[in-house]
């Protein structure tokens, strides 16, 4: 088993971009992709779609978050991503109706996956995400994203006291402890 990292999942979003037949500079090409998504998305109603994973993350990772939903879609989730869902919310704005929408979308996810980067730590709203997230449902996880090549992962302060995940190259694993693990569907 092994963790996400960074640059595999940077590698992943540029390869779909490469991939993709969209034209124009990198920031164009990824636009043009995040569209192709975002109606995608709007092709289910936004009040009645489920997702099996809502993705907290900090929105200064969003090459690295967008080279997760790809691998996560892959493995046959589906993924809740703010920006990408609900383009009209202001992340750097925490207002009452934003926080409004990120509840109503989090009772619409079976689980969370707080993706742990080194900008994770200075997010606004991902400690919020997962303390309410944790209250509401309890089905919450840490999903380590490291530089290099890690094999294993030690969060700090609250983050150490949820599971982590990692990976094969054909499911989730949910880590509870160094002998203590379950397939992420089994977990969900």
């Amino acid at each position: 088993m092994g963790l996400f990292t960074k640059q595999q999942l940077i590698d992943r979003f540029e390869s779909r971009l490469e991939k993709g037949g969209y034209y124009g500079n990198y920031e164009q090409r990824a636009i043009q992709f995040l569209n192709e998504s975002k109606q995608e998305q709007q092709s289910f109603s936004a009040t009645s779609k489920r997702y099996d994973i809502f993705l907290s993350h900090s929105s200064t990772d969003a090459r690295v978050v967008g080279g997760l939903k790809l691998e996560l879609e892959t493995l046959g989730y589906s993924v809740y991503v703010d920006w990408i869902e609900d383009p009209q919310l202001d992340r750097s704005n925490v207002t009452k109706e934003n926080a409004e929408t990120l509840r109503i979308r989090m009772k619409q996810c079976k689980s969370l996956l707080y993706a742990f980067s080194e900008n994770a730590r200075s997010s606004t709203w991902m400690p919020w995400e997962l303390g309410y997230f944790d209250g509401i449902k309890g089905i919450v996880a840490v999903l380590p994203i490291v530089e290099g090549s890690k094999s294993s992962f030690q969060g700090n302060e609250y983050v150490e006291l949820y599971p982590y995940i990692d990976k094969t190259d054909t499911a989730l694993w949910v880590n509870f402890s160094r002998s203590n693990y379950k397939k992420f569907d089994e977990w969900v």
